[in-house]
């Protein structure tokens, strides 16, 4: 089931993403990184002003999915800052491109003000941009050397962006 993210859900997210951060180069933080308060940040900010959705079996929340805006006019159109995390027995599965149609179909149907989503990939994350073209993401550049993956090798960032497909 997929749903709105809630303060209650703030423990099984700092597990989810500590999970996530163990596998190499599932998300940028490492394990150590993903602590109570960069749990709550993105859970205020999202809701506050953006969007998180969860996947949740049974109790359990297997993945998450958060956006959010950026705070000034000239950007208030856009969300950003997107991250998503899938356990990792559950990748692969669909979980992720379920998190994204739950997203995009909220911004479509009811956030006209946003006309703009952007994410970053790692170059080597293949898979992850293979999805979000799917989705209807574009690249549109990249940050070069602006990663260091779990390697320790320096690799390029893709920015990629979706627009709200014309009425």
């Amino acid at each position: 089931m997929i749903r709105k993210a809630e303060a209650k859900d703030h423990a099984q997210l700092v597990a989810l993403y500590k999970a996530v951060a163990r596998i190499p180069d599932g998300i940028a933080r490492t394990p150590d990184e993903v602590s109570d308060a960069y749990v709550s940040g993105f859970m205020q900010k999202a809701a506050a002003d953006g969007l998180e959705f969860v996947y949740e079996e049974q109790g359990v929340i297997h993945g998450d999915i958060h956006a959010s805006r950026v705070g000034i006019a000239a950007l208030a159109h856009l969300l950003t800052d997107l991250t998503i995390a899938v356990a990792p027995a559950c990748q692969g599965k669909g979980v992720g491109r379920a998190l994204f149609g739950a997203l995009l179909a909220e911004v479509s149907e009811h956030m006209p003000h946003i006309t703009r989503v952007e994410l970053f990939a790692r170059e080597s994350n293949v898979k992850a941009r293979a999805l979000y073209a799917s989705l209807g993401f574009v690249e549109e550049g990249r940050l070069r050397g602006r990663v260091r993956n779990a390697r320790g090798q320096i690799e390029d960032d893709a920015l990629m962006g979706w627009i709200r497909p014309a009425p």
